[in-house]
């Protein structure tokens, strides 16, 4: 599965942006899927995970700094993901990666096997 971000830009503080991580060579519907990101000097580092599509829906969860602003979804029929992001602050700035969980706990990026290329945000104060 080969997977590409895409999304990023320059938007103020305050301002929204929905990222997009579209699949292919394969379906992602068989995976579960995260969001991480990457400050300059810094580790990469768990922002959000949805789960594959059950009988009770999917289950997501959110690194604490974003809970309340950004939303996880997917749209198998898509073979996409997305990552919305409302009320930017300048401490979101990083390079964001999707990635699809392999195995082991999703706040780990060791977890995960499939990552897209990064796509930049940055948000000015």
């Amino acid at each position: 599965v080969q997977l590409q971000a895409s999304g990023g830009g320059l938007v103020q503080a305050g301002g929204s942006l929905r990222l997009s991580c579209a699949a292919s060579g394969g379906t992602i519907s068989r995976y579960a899927l995260g969001w991480f990101r990457q400050a300059p000097g810094k580790e990469r580092a768990f922002v959000a995970f949805v789960s594959v599509i059950g009988w009770s829906g999917v289950n997501t969860d959110y690194a604490d700094s974003v809970k309340g602003r950004f939303t996880i979804s997917r749209d198998n029929a898509k073979n996409t993901m997305y990552l919305q992001m409302n009320s930017l602050e300048p401490e979101d700035t990083a390079v964001y990666y999707c990635a699809t969980l392999q195995d082991g706990s999703y706040y780990s990026s060791h977890s995960y096997n499939y990552w897209g290329q990064g796509t930049l945000v940055t948000v000015s104060s």
